[in-house]
C-alpha cells in the first residue's frame, strides 16, 4: 500500500512538473478550440501545439492565426530565439518558403509573435514555420507592427490571460513575391479578447502594410469592421448571438491602457531600424 502510494505521488509530482517545465507548451485543448473562427472554404486549418491556423494556398499564408496567451507563459524563462525559418510540415499542399521572400524587399513578418512562444522549444520552432509568416514592410514590421505586439504582451501580463487572433487582409491582392507567389497584404489585423472579464471586452486593429507615425489608438477597429473586411467569423461558437453582437459591435477603449513609452520608443527608434 506504501509503494503503491508513493508510485502514484511521484507520478503525480512528475506531471506537475512538467505542467511548469519550460519546455512545455501550452496546447489549446480540443474542447476549447470553440474559441478559434470559423474557417473558410478558401484555407485549411491546421492546429500547432502553441497556436492554430487557417492557411490560404492561393496566397500562401495564414487568413488567421489564433492562440491564447497567459501571463504564467510569459513569466517563463524564455528559451533561445532560433531565427530558422522552414515550411510547415503540417500544410499538406506545401507552405511558402524562406526564398520566396529573398531578395523581394519584404521582410518575414511574423503573425504570432517569436515572443509570444518563448516558453517553450516547439512552440518557438512553430512560430517560424512559414504558415506563420507574411510579406511585411521593415518600417511596418520593426515599427508599428513591433509596438502592437510588446502592447498585446503588456496587457496579458494585466489581464492574466487574452486570446489573440491575428491575420493579413488577403481582399484585393495584387502584388506577389517569390516563386510560389506569396500574396503582399496592403493591411494587417489584430483581434485581442478577454473573456474572462464580464461582460467580455475585445480590441481590434487594422494596421496598413507600411511606416506609421500615428499612435495606435487611431487605427482602433470594432471587430465586427474586421470581419466586413474579411468575411471572417471570429467567434462564431465562443457567444450567443445576443453577447457576440455585444462585444464585436464596440470598444471600451477606457479597458484597454496604452503605454505611452512604446510609442516614444517606436518614434524615436524602432522606425529608423
Amino acid at each position: 500500500m506504501v509503494v503503491a502510494l508513493a508510485v502514484v505521488l511521484w507520478y503525480g509530482l512528475r506531471q506537475l512538473k512538467a505542467v511548469f517545465d519550460r519546455t512545455t507548451p501550452y496546447t489549446i485543448p480540443v474542447e476549447e478550440r470553440y474559441f478559434l473562427p470559423a474557417p473558410k472554404s478558401s484555407c485549411t486549418v491546421v492546429h500547432h501545439e502553441g497556436f492554430s491556423l487557417c492557411y490560404n494556398e492561393k496566397y500562401e499564408q495564414a487568413e488567421w492565426v489564433a492562440y491564447v496567451l497567459t501571463r504564467t507563459m510569459l513569466k517563463q524563462k524564455n528559451v533561445p530565439r532560433t531565427d530558422w525559418f522552414e515550411e510547415d510540415p503540417k500544410v499538406k499542399t506545401g507552405s511558402a518558403t524562406y526564398f520566396d521572400y529573398k531578395g523581394s524587399g519584404y521582410t518575414r513578418g511574423h503573425l504570432v509573435p517569436a515572443a509570444d512562444m518563448a516558453h517553450s522549444t516547439i512552440t518557438m520552432r512553430e512560430s517560424f514555420y512559414m504558415s506563420n509568416i507574411s510579406p511585411q514592410k521593415r518600417a511596418f514590421n520593426a515599427g508599428i507592427w513591433h509596438e502592437l505586439e510588446k502592447q498585446v504582451r503588456q496587457w496579458v501580463f494585466d489581464k492574466g490571460m487574452l486570446y489573440i487572433v491575428t491575420g493579413p487582409v488577403l481582399q484585393n491582392i495584387r502584388h506577389f513575391v517569390g516563386k510560389n507567389r506569396v500574396g503582399i497584404p496592403s493591411h494587417f489585423y489584430k483581434i485581442v479578447l478577454d473573456y474572462q472579464e464580464d461582460p467580455p471586452q475585445a480590441i481590434a486593429f487594422v494596421l496598413p502594410n507600411e511606416l506609421s507615425t500615428r499612435p495606435l489608438r487611431e487605427y482602433i477597429v470594432t471587430v465586427d469592421s474586421v470581419e466586413r473586411l474579411t468575411g471572417i467569423d471570429f467567434f462564431a461558437e465562443l457567444m450567443l448571438d445576443s453577447l457576440e453582437e455585444r462585444v464585436e459591435s464596440q470598444v471600451d477603449t477606457a479597458f484597454w491602457e496604452f503605454d505611452k513609452k512604446l510609442y516614444t520608443l517606436r518614434i524615436e527608434k524602432w522606425n529608423h531600424r
